[in-house]
């Protein structure tokens, strides 16, 4: 009876690994980093985590995990609530929709697919804050910051996979 209760346990926290990866994304992404107008621009690597997993396990990446993370990451921010989950739900979505196409493709195939997916929530985003703000703002900080979470990609791209094959596989 301890078997099943320690294996039970075990799953558990393995099935945990995807929600608290990306919640470590997002602390991680709120380090200071001390270059002058580095904060508007810094990488979004929870959208990273939120691609990868949607992608890889969406068991585990559903639209209700995706919108606790992003309401947190609001939270943490001090952004206004509500548009990083708008962000995670809608490329959790996206991504969803276009799995079979993903996960039949090359790396290369994923990062073309992450750029376009990025592309999507620059302008998304770029929008929420334009309207939260009441005027057009300038896309310029959106567009860095996307440009930076592409190129970051492939390094967190390779950290998800070791944390899939370590937690997750089997």
């Amino acid at each position: 009876m301890t078997a099943t209760f320690w294996q039970r346990l075990d799953k558990a926290g393995r099935n945990l690994a995807p929600f608290a990866v990306t919640v470590m994304m997002v602390l991680v992404g709120m380090v200071p980093v001390p270059m002058p107008g580095y904060a508007p621009v810094a990488p979004n690597l929870t959208l990273i985590s939120v691609y990868y997993w949607t992608i890889h396990r969406p068991d585990l990446m559903r639209p209700g995990v995706a919108f606790v993370i992003g309401l947190l990451q609001d939270f943490l921010t001090g952004g206004p609530l509500g548009v990083n989950a708008l962000l995670l739900v809608v490329t959790q979505w996206a991504v969803l929709n276009q799995r079979r196409v993903f996960l039949a493709s090359t790396f290369a195939l994923l990062l073309f697919g992450f750029t376009l997916v990025m592309a999507g929530a620059v302008v998304l985003q770029w929008l929420s804050f334009s309207v939260l703000n009441g005027a057009a703002l300038s896309i310029l900080p959106a567009l860095f910051q996307g440009l930076l979470t592409v190129a970051a990609f492939p390094a967190v791209g390779w950290l998800l996979i070791r944390v899939h094959r370590a937690f997750l596989n089997g």
